[in-house]
């Protein structure tokens, strides 16, 4: 258990497969780097948030230490200083696009390699206290891991919204499909270009 905030305890699940993760990500050029491209990401990111209609998306991978989103969707307009994907969409500093381990619900989503569908956050104390509640807002969750074809889980590919959202079985199958589709072109990507 690690201790956050006010008495508010956030169970992180214990993941043994960073150091292998990580090193897979390196090799897949997947990591933060300088001069990564998250052009692909990023629209990959903007059709999720399409498909699910909602006003984040992200593609995330996790290495050791971090959660590092390679692609991004965030609403229009918004500027607040608590909006992490405000602040990326709006051409700030590239370590915007980090997030703790300990923050956010993908961290669950790899470990347990299955996806995950939270239609309000608030209804699950193991998820209510996340410093993703307080510090952007969010109050649903859709996630699915990205299992590439060596079985390591690289990230994931998530959906989330400032408001509780009945995303129900199809939004379950939905994310579910979305990762597929973006494992089958990480695949590709390192077949063709090894």
């Amino acid at each position: 258990m690690i201790p956050y905030g006010a008495g508010r305890p956030l169970l992180t699940p214990v993941d043994r497969e960073g150091a292998r993760r990580g090193s897979r990500l390196r090799r897949l050029g997947l990591g933060e780097r300088a001069d990564f491209s998250f052009d692909s990401f990023d629209a990959f990111a903007d059709r999720v948030a399409e498909v699910t209609a909602t006003p984040f998306s992200m593609v995330n991978f996790i290495d050791e230490n971090r959660q590092f989103f390679a692609g991004l969707h965030t609403p229009a307009g918004i500027r607040t200083g608590a909006d992490l994907g405000a602040a990326a969409a709006a051409g700030s500093s590239r370590s915007i696009r980090r997030l703790a381990r300990d923050h956010g619900y993908c961290p669950h989503v790899l470990v347990r390699r299955k996806a995950l569908v939270l239609e309000d956050v608030c209804d699950y104390p193991r998820f209510a206290g996340n410093p993703v509640v307080d510090g952007i807002g969010i109050r649903s969750y859709l996630g699915a891991p990205l299992i590439d074809r060596t079985g390591i889980a690289l990230g994931t590919v998530c959906a989330v919204d400032t408001v509780p959202r009945p995303w129900g079985r199809a939004g379950l199958d939905t994310i579910k499909l979305l990762a597929g589709e973006l494992v089958g072109h990480l695949d590709r990507r390192e077949i063709f270009h090894g």
